[in-house]
């Protein structure tokens, strides 16, 4: 695992051993930060379910100006501090130890950010409390763009009823990416 561009490229990162957490494949990473190129240059990136802390990182090496990274697993999180510390990026960077409920509460005060990235536990509908949650935050607004990886079963047919619209999908042999803004 690595940074495929931008200011830190090239570097490997470190990834928490074990079955607990699923790091986005390099191949699936770089697909998806071309798509979203143009969208990151000064960005507030927040990064849910954070694992290894990769997405941000990725997102900060290619131009975004802050990344809130939340992550409750505790080896998870130690990973993230590592990662962060050999890329030198801690000054654009704030971590939050907890569940991303909690996490997202304690945002209220933060200005809009422009991309959220999520990557949940599949098939948990996980990603249908963290929509229903952030659907009301004064930090995500109609420019704000909402990207969750999910496993190809997942069903995004509720999100017009929370008052999202999917503005693109991209699907891979194992999972996919959805897009979504407020409608």
């Amino acid at each position: 695992m690595r940074v495929i561009a931008g200011n830190n490229r090239g570097l490997n990162l470190i990834a928490p051993e074990g079955m607990d957490t699923r790091p986005t494949t390099d191949r699936i990473k770089e697909t998806l930060f071309n798509m979203i190129a143009f969208d990151l240059p000064d960005a507030n990136f927040l990064d849910l379910f954070a694992g290894s802390g990769q997405m941000g990182i990725e997102a900060l090496s290619r131009g975004a100006k802050e990344t809130v990274f939340v992550e409750k697993d505790k080896k998870a999180y130690e990973c993230i501090e590592k990662n962060l510390d050999k890329a030198r990026l801690n000054d654009k960077s704030t971590l939050i130890k907890s569940d991303f409920s909690l996490a997202l509460n304690s945002l209220n005060n933060h200005e809009c950010f422009d991309i959220v990235f999520m990557d949940p536990p599949y098939n948990k509908l996980i990603e249908k409390q963290v929509l229903e949650q952030l659907k009301d935050k004064s930090y995500i607004d109609e420019n704000t763009t909402v990207i969750v990886e999910a496993s190809l079963e997942t069903n995004f047919d509720y999100v017009a009823d929370l008052g999202y619209e999917i503005t693109k999908e991209k699907i891979y042999k194992t999972n996919k990416h959805i897009f979504l803004k407020k409608a």
